[in-house]
């Protein structure tokens, strides 16, 4: 049959990215506690399109998908990227892959347990010989005004925020990426606001989060910086990017901080 996406186009302009998008997909990720975790994804897949190619095979997307739908990780990505990059004749590929992650929480007082989702994203770039893998994940958390606190003759406004922290890690004698668990991202989130958030909670759970939540009162500036210290004291991290955000319980607008860091030479 004719083969119209491999035809020549004679306007000679190239394309960025090209690709499928918003495709739903089941995938298996690695959970640090179980091993393992299947959940489903919204996956973006692209590549480069050189100039003299009408279009590129979208069915070919899907296909590599399937061949590669087991376990997703920084050790994994790679190759898809590459089977991309091979099979579509491309310079460079990008996938985007966006999932719930659930973790079991146990209530601070009566231990009692529920599933809490967390969204996650991997995000993996192959262009020339240098292949690029960011790991995100966004944290609910709770944060006390400390000003509030300060100010008042009884109680602090208090918010739900959340924290997103994205990551590079830096790379073993063996030229692989050190492993990084969505776990561990979550807890250095958590323990950077007032307190966490809690899918379940009973009476002498609230009580006890209620005063946590005060005994820590933190600024939305305040949560990023403590994000930023226990990330530059690991070594693993070659590069990250925390973002919180205040859902303002007293304002008609939300406050953010942002911070971008690399490790130095």
């Amino acid at each position: 049959m004719i083969d119209i996406q491999n035809q020549q186009d004679h306007r000679e302009i190239p394309i960025d990215l090209v690709g499928v998008s918003d495709l739903r997909y089941p995938i298996v990720v690695l959970d640090q506690k179980r091993e393992k975790q299947e959940t489903v994804a919204t996956i973006n897949m692209s590549v480069s399109l050189p100039h003299h190619f009408k279009g590129t095979h979208m069915s070919r997307f899907v296909e590599i998908l399937t061949e590669h739908r087991g376990d997703m990780t920084m050790h994994t990505l790679p190759r898809i990227l590459h089977t991309l990059k091979e099979r579509l004749d491309a310079e460079s590929a990008r996938v985007e892959i966006h999932f719930p992650y659930f973790l079991e929480r146990v209530a601070p007082a009566t231990g009692s347990k529920a599933l809490m989702d967390y969204t996650c994203w991997f995000h993996g770039e192959s262009n020339g010989s240098s292949d690029d893998f960011v790991l995100g994940v966004q944290v609910p958390v709770t944060s006390l005004c400390p000003c509030s606190k300060a100010i008042s003759d009884y109680g602090a406004h208090n918010q739900r925020g959340t924290i997103t922290l994205e990551v590079r890690t830096t790379r073993d004698s063996n030229d692989e990426p050190h492993m990084i668990w969505i776990e561990e991202l979550v807890e250095v989130a958590e323990s950077s606001a007032s307190a966490p958030v809690y899918p379940l909670l009973k009476r002498a759970d609230e009580r006890h989060v209620t005063m946590q939540a005060y005994d820590n009162p933190v600024f939305v500036e305040d949560m990023v910086r403590n994000v930023t210290a226990a990330m530059q004291q690991d070594e693993r991290v070659q590069w990250f990017k925390v973002h919180a955000v205040n859902m303002e319980s007293i304002h008609n607008h939300n406050a953010f901080a942002k911070i971008e860091w690399t490790r130095p030479a």
